[in-house]
Order: structure tokens, then sequence, then C-alpha cells
């Protein structure tokens, strides 16, 4: 099924919440490598140790949504942006300005 113009607004949402969430997992101390990383020197106390699990636990959910918004930017490319993943019908465009990564129309997401 061919899709939809894709609107710019729709786009730009997209670029901006990738990088935002480049941003966010940079500050984090994710790298090129995709792993956290501590100073070497930094004491292994409990409380390090939680801190820890709660940074990799946020990066974890970042880096889903980054996934998430790298996957609509690739329908975009590839011409496929706009059709539920399910049924292949069109997903509104409303339904795509609010949730630009959603890849289900309604019918399907109510179904699941």
């Amino acid at each position: 099924m061919p899709t939809q113009s894709v609107p710019p607004t729709v786009r730009n949402k997209l670029e901006a919440e990738r990088k935002a969430l480049l941003s966010q997992l940079g500050e984090l101390g994710f790298g090129d490598t995709g792993r956290l990383s501590y100073d070497s020197n930094f004491a292994d106390t409990s409380q390090v140790t939680a801190e820890r699990g709660e940074a990799a636990a946020l990066a974890s959910s970042l880096q889903e949504g980054l996934d998430e918004v790298e996957h609509a930017l690739a329908k975009i490319e590839a011409g496929t942006f706009g059709a539920c993943e399910n049924c292949d019908n069109a997903i509104p465009e409303t339904r795509l300005e609010a949730m630009p990564t959603g890849r289900l129309c309604m019918k399907c997401a109510s179904g699941r």
C-alpha cells in the first residue's frame, strides 16, 4: 500500500527526539561502546552499585526510545512510514502527529 507523505513536523519531531535521546544517553556516560563508563577509581559501595543500576535502567529505557525513533526514521527513508505494520492500512496523520513512532493503526493497536 502506498504511504502518505510525511508531514515535515513529524520528521522534525523525530529528529529532535533522536538528538535529545542521544544527548541524554551521553550525559549518563553512554558512549560509542553502548555501555556505561565509570571511573575505575570509583569506590564500589552499595550506594554506587545502586546508582549504577538506576543509571543502567534509565539508559535502557532511553535506548528503547531511541530504537523506536530510529525505526520510524528508517521507515520514512524506505517510504513505508504511515503504514500499519500489522494490516498495512494507513495510520491516520493525526495519530502519527501525536505519536510519530507508532507502528500500528488504532484498530490493530486496540486489538493487542
